[in-house]
């Protein structure tokens, strides 16, 4: 394996001058980078990233914790965060916490003895253990679509009780009067509850009778749990002719399930959804959905990590707006 006294000697430079052209440091000519770029490629030289870091202090990656790799907004959410990364030169280490604080608290310690620069938790609530443990670190922490009120920790979101107030007053004003909503756990305080909170406000709003068990929870957020909270609300309602779904997976489960039960969608039940993944152009019929810009979300939670690495700390919350994108799921009520 080459060194970079291999490269040294190869490109003719001193071992300082090649350390000054992998670090972007001044100090050589032009035709000096070219060189040393020239010996690096042709011997194949890895720089020693431990070596690097222990005289910058710095690893040049950044932790990221994830509930659920297999969702389809968080894929899109790690995308963003990855391109800003790797732009600015760093790498991106994922966790996959499945919303598990003993596994969370795991990830955590891996994540600070790795000494990573910066760490972005996503999508769960912050602990006052997890915060902790970061804060005695040193290490910079950002929050990604989701919040914390009572800890000075910087954050990105939307505002998800005006989304899904949005939402429901989207299908009033088509038309609907007996909407249901399948909602996810309602035990989730970050997209469970103000989802929950906004449909209601939408409904009260209007004067719309409502009972309790036309939201319909399940585990999660998933196709599955859309499927299976649908089938659950068009049993006790058979009435109902719109649905607000937490999230698009759900949504898209929901589309399934009615075709197997012979309920069309947008004929006889529309349904709107919550995040604008790419698939919801795809599907049939391609999904009415609250826009959640989740890639630009993730590039400024990264950008806003970064920042702090590089001293300035004081870095304000960010809350991205909402819209509604209009297709062919939701029929107007004449």
């Amino acid at each position: 394996m080459a060194t970079i006294k291999d490269v040294a000697r190869a490109a003719n430079v001193s071992i300082a001058t090649v350390s000054r052209v992998l670090n972007n440091k001044s100090g050589f000519s032009e035709d000096t980078r070219k060189a040393v770029e020239q010996a690096i490629e042709e011997l194949g030289y890895v720089p020693n990233g431990v070596a690097r870091g222990l005289i910058s202090k710095r690893t040049n990656t950044i932790g990221l914790l994830v509930p659920a790799l297999s969702s389809m907004l968080v894929s899109e959410m790690v995308s963003g965060i990855e391109r800003t990364v790797h732009e600015q030169g760093s790498s991106l280490i994922v966790c996959h916490t499945e919303s598990k604080g003993k596994k969370t608290m795991q990830y955590l310690q891996l994540l600070i003895a790795k000494q990573v620069d910066g760490i972005i938790f996503t999508s769960e609530v912050l602990l006052q253990e997890y915060y902790q443990m970061i804060e005695r670190s040193g290490i910079p922490l950002v929050l990604l679509s989701t919040e914390s009120l009572n800890l000075p920790v910087p954050s990105v979101k939307v505002n998800d009780r005006l989304a899904s107030f949005h939402a429901t007053e989207y299908m009033i004003r088509q038309g609907h009067k007996k909407i249901g909503m399948i909602s996810g756990n309602r035990n989730d305080m970050i997209a469970g509850v103000p989802r929950v909170e906004g449909f209601r406000m939408a409904l009260s709003s209007h004067q719309i009778p409502f009972e309790e068990s036309m939201i319909v929870s399940h585990k999660g957020f998933s196709y599955i749990d859309g499927a299976k909270s649908f089938r659950t609300l068009m049993t006790d309602h058979p009435d109902i002719t719109a649905v607000v779904a937490a999230s698009d997976e759900m949504a898209l489960g929901m589309i399934s399930e009615g075709y197997k039960m012979g309920i069309q969608i947008p004929e006889q039940v529309s349904v709107i959804g919550y995040d604008n993944i790419q698939i919801c152009n795809v599907s049939i019929p391609p999904l009415t959905t609250i826009s959640q810009p989740v890639a630009k979300m993730g590039e400024v939670a990264a950008k806003m990590v970064l920042d702090m690495i590089h001293g300035d700390e004081k870095q304000e919350s960010v809350v991205f707006p909402h819209e509604i994108i209009e297709r062919q799921s939701v029929k107007k009520m004449n």
